[in-house]
């Protein structure tokens, strides 16, 4: 890349996001006056690596959906970069390191061939209206890439790489069961031959047997295919098992962010330890140390001064109620934001 990725390996990482905000604004009044914000997304910084699984989890309405969309621009964020390197816009298809939020309308729908997204909801991510054949060629007929014929047999071999059938192309989206239809989502997200693909909770609408099966298929498209993925979920236990990396969000910020291995085993902020506590173990002696959390989770229309976390946080100090913590290595490849991070490491919490 041509700015250097927060691990210090040019060259590896993909994407990396920076700063990134998004507020949405409070109207109120017979003269809709913008009387506040929510900060959905509030000076998120994160990055992904060739190749590799960024896991982005949270509780509901930290912020994980919201920023997943900013970085695509379904929704156009406040302010912040997103820095992708991407061939489509290069003559020869060399890479070279873009900043999304300055592209014009054209260059980013040619970006846009490059970064795909699962969504959440299987049913109404589909058009009702639409075969699976015409579902899974709407980005190509969109981007100009569909030929006929060329195109049908490419259409063919992404519902077998998915675990469907030919004979399935005319079919709608209402004879298909939730795991099925997740599949033609996934399809229809790997049809312009992405490199980057967004993954917005896309297996929480699943049976925990079907939930399963996706994961493996992911998986196993992600090394045919060469792609990076960010993955959001709340679910830790289907984010261990999936991701290289995960980073934790919470009331628009990133707190966290480690590998994965790492994360789980010594997590350096009072919140993800929180979180893993609540991770159940499949063994019936085991006794959990659960952590309860006090109170609420912050507003983020009138989120508290400094650490966002300090109202529910057992280790919260003066300096937490009063500064905002930085986003800093604490270790090779850990990022934590909290002032009192190296006292809780050395307590081994």
């Amino acid at each position: 890349m041509s700015t250097s990725a927060p691990n210090g390996r040019i060259g590896e990482t993909l994407l990396e996001v920076k700063g990134l905000k998004k507020y949405f604004p409070i109207q109120r009044g017979l003269l809709r006056r913008t009387v506040g914000y929510v900060k959905a997304v509030d000076d998120v910084s994160l990055y992904v690596r060739e190749g590799e699984t960024l896991g982005l989890v949270g509780e509901s309405g930290c912020g994980k959906t919201t920023a997943s969309r900013c970085i695509i621009r379904l929704y156009e964020p406040t302010a912040g970069q997103v820095l992708f390197k991407t061939r489509a816009l290069s003559p020869d298809g060399s890479p070279q390191v873009v900043n999304l939020l300055e592209l014009n309308r054209e260059q980013m729908n040619r970006v846009r061939e490059e970064i795909a997204m699962i969504f959440q909801d299987p049913i109404n991510s589909l058009n009702p209206r639409m075969t699976v054949s015409d579902i899974i060629a709407e980005p190509m007929v969109i981007h100009g890439k569909y030929q006929k014929g060329v195109s049908e047999e490419r259409i063919i071999e992404l519902l077998r790489r998915v675990g469907l059938r030919p004979d399935h192309l005319r079919r709608y989206p209402h004879e298909f069961s939730g795991g099925q239809r997740q599949r033609i989502g996934i399809a229809r997200a790997l049809a312009l031959n992405p490199r980057l693909v967004l993954c917005d909770e896309p297996v929480s609408a699943l049976d925990v047997s079907i939930q399963a099966q996706t994961l493996n298929l992911l998986q196993d498209l992600q090394q045919e295919f060469k792609l990076s993925y960010i993955f959001v979920a709340h679910d830790l236990s289907v984010v261990q098992h999936i991701s290289d990396r995960v980073a934790v969000m919470y009331v628009g910020k990133v707190v966290e962010m480690a590998g994965s291995e790492e994360l789980y085993a010594n997590p350096l902020h009072p919140y993800t330890e929180a979180l893993l506590s609540a991770v159940p173990k499949p063994d019936p002696l085991y006794k959990s140390d659960r952590i309860i959390m006090q109170g609420d989770v912050a507003d983020p229309s009138n989120p508290p001064k400094g650490c966002y976390f300090h109202p529910r946080c057992q280790y919260a100090i003066d300096l937490c109620r009063q500064k905002t913590p930085e986003f800093r290595e604490l270790k090779p490849d850990h990022w934590v934001a909290c002032h009192r991070a190296e006292e809780l490491k050395l307590r081994g919490i």
